[in-house]
């Protein structure tokens, strides 16, 4: 079935949202406080993409058990002195970039009690009263993007997201603005900073073993997506309260990431999906470990050899779930995206052209908007936009 609509701006989405339920509260969190036995048909995915694996994420997560999974990458060999265990763990990143676009990373060095510090921290910030965490609230029409918020339609035909959501810069130091970060619970920002360089030299690390299986010189990615002084981290804390309906609605829609890496932790509740071989694919619980997505900036660099991927987010009847999203992204006008030179030749011709990510961003959301217009469904209009390759 297709899904053919007017392409609407974001201020006339709103406009379309309030004309059709002005009562429904401005936060997922709030309406799903009401005891809602149907969620709203603002809420409800098109027919077209409400496939099998559309469902409870705890429901789908059992019948993940079987069948292909997610790699788990173990990034102790790295450190380890050892150039055998450096090169498995070098050639096990790549596999798992080239092949799957997503991996589970085990050993990455973040201590475990930060990493549950940090999750203390969020969900300390989310059991505040919404009044409370309204005093943080984003403004996108002002271009505001920092801060307390929830999903606006961005599609064609004005469906929303299942979550509320806090979003803000956390790295590089001297470009954060502590003001904007929540007061509560008292150790926000402290907490906050310390996964930040923490996470900062798993950063790094990835970027080097990316490199290395591209038969690069170490520090190449890294360099070229803006090095320690400019490559961003951008912190997107998700919160997904309980659904009544999780079979019609989504946490987070389809959608490739435009980052070059993102890194995320989560509260041990499901939800992850990602597309694989003209399917989605439930992504099971890894204790302890970070999940890492490739991004659209690094598919462009390395010319398709790793690979952007496809991925949503489910939700369920009965637990909040709640991510920690970690998007590392080049500056938006000072780098170029385009394959490496060194990628590029005869037989292996360039298959992006160059833009800047800021070009890159834009065109993605114009082509995505003209792709649903036309009546893709997701996977072909995800996928199509993934990395706006050339034709």
């Amino acid at each position: 079935m297709s899904n053919k609509s007017i392409t609407k701006t974001p201020e006339e989405l709103k406009m379309s949202r309030n004309e059709v339920a002005p009562s429904l509260p401005a936060r997922v969190e709030s309406l799903a406080s009401i005891g809602l036995a149907s969620i709203p048909t603002e809420y409800v995915r098109p027919e077209w993409e409400r496939d099998d694996s559309l469902g409870d994420a705890l429901e789908e997560v059992k019948k993940a058990e079987e069948g292909p999974q997610i790699p788990i990458v173990d990034l102790k060999g790295f450190d380890s002195g050892d150039e055998k265990e450096r090169l498995q763990c070098v050639e096990g990143v790549k596999a798992a970039a080239a092949e799957w676009g997503v991996m589970h990373v085990v050993n990455h060095g973040i201590p475990p009690e930060l990493i549950e510090r940090v999750r203390a921290a969020g969900k300390g910030f989310f059991d505040l009263p919404v009044e409370a965490k309204e005093r943080y609230a984003n403004n996108q029409s002002e271009g505001k993007i920092q801060g307390y918020g929830s999903k606006l339609a961005n599609n064609a035909s004005g469906q929303l997201e299942w979550e509320d959501y806090f979003f803000h810069l956390i790295f590089p130091p001297d470009k954060v603005d502590l003001s904007i970060w929540p007061k509560e619970p008292a150790d926000y920002s402290e907490v906050m900073t310390e996964f930040a360089e923490k996470l900062r030299v798993v950063v790094t690390k990835m970027l080097s073993m990316l490199s290395l299986g591209l038969g690069l010189e170490e520090d190449k990615l890294e360099k070229k997506l803006g090095g320690m002084e400019d490559l961003l981290m951008q912190m997107k804390i998700n919160y997904y309260p309980r659904c009544p309906q999780p079979e019609l609605a989504l946490g987070v829609e389809a959608h490739t990431d435009v980052s070059a890496l993102s890194f995320i932790l989560h509260n041990d509740v499901p939800g992850l999906q990602v597309f694989r071989g003209g399917r989605w694919v439930t992504a099971r619980l890894v204790p302890r470990s970070l999940v890492v997505h490739v991004g659209d900036a690094l598919e462009i660099l390395s010319n398709g050899r790793y690979r952007s991927v496809l991925h949503r987010g489910l939700v369920n009847r009965e637990k909040v779930r709640i991510s920690w999203a970690v998007f590392c992204e080049p500056p938006e006008e000072k780098v170029v995206l385009e394959p490496l030179a060194e990628l590029v030749g005869e037989g292996s011709p360039a298959k992006y052209p160059p833009r800047t990510f800021a070009q890159h961003v834009r065109h993605k959301l114009f082509k995505k908007a003209q792709d649903q217009a036309g009546g893709h469904t997701v996977p072909e209009a995800a996928e199509s936009a993934a990395a706006t390759s050339t034709e």
